[in-house]
């Protein structure tokens, strides 16, 4: 059963939930685990493209954009991909998910990383997406960042 963990920003002083998410996958990639992340849009997509290059002088977190045409029995390589669509049908480990809504597709993943800025709505919508996982049993976690 998919794992759903929430990383909440208490305040505006923790960063960007862009920054934590770079955090966040680096963590990831480093520890061998494939990555898609979902984004809102096209110019969130972008953004953090620019930033998993940019967002630590000794980080690096090879991505790419989706779709890439990526054939994981040809490059096992862990990869973050990064995405404002549907994730290809080979993503299965970690979705790191920057939606407002539930995606439809969180359940063919292991785990579901659910990032929260520190606004209001930011705040409400992610309740809404909590209730939605444990309505149906799905084991939840919050992590407070």
């Amino acid at each position: 059963m998919t794992r759903i963990d929430f990383y909440v920003t208490r305040n505006a002083d923790a960063g960007s939930p862009d920054l934590l998410v770079c955090r966040f996958v680096e963590k990831a990639f480093r520890h061998g685990h494939e990555t898609y992340i979902l984004t809102a849009d096209a110019q969130q997509t972008a953004r953090l493209d620019e930033m998993l290059w940019t967002f630590s002088p000794g980080s690096f977190v090879p991505h790419r954009l989706s779709p890439c045409g990526l054939d994981p029995a040809e490059d096992p390589r862990p990869v973050v991909l990064i995405g404002h669509e549907e994730p290809p049908a080979v993503c299965h480990d970690i979705l790191v998910s920057l939606r407002p809504e539930v995606p439809g597709c969180f359940s063919r993943f292991q785990r579901v990383a659910e990032f929260v800025g520190a606004g209001e709505e930011d705040k409400q919508q992610a309740r809404v997406r909590f209730r939605f996982y444990r309505d149906r049993g799905y084991p939840l976690e919050n992590h407070d960042v």
